[in-house]
């Protein structure tokens, strides 16, 4: 189903919400900026797989400088 923003997605799938909460607090705020382009638990899936992977790549370049 398709909502029109991730807060409204977060308020009427509760599977959603679920999901959210159980990432890193870091990830759901970058997500929560992200607001007006969720509209779907696939888009949700997809942003934060997105950010974790960009995080991992982050840390993993670190450790060369």
């Amino acid at each position: 189903m398709r909502f029109s923003n991730l807060q409204e997605l977060l308020r009427n799938s509760s599977s959603s919400r679920q999901y959210l909460l159980s990432l890193p607090t870091a990830v759901q705020l970058q997500l929560h900026t992200q607001n007006s382009w969720i509209h779907t638990q696939y888009e949700l899936r997809r942003n934060a797989h997105a950010i974790l992977r960009f995080q991992k790549i982050e840390r993993g370049n670190s450790a060369f400088f």
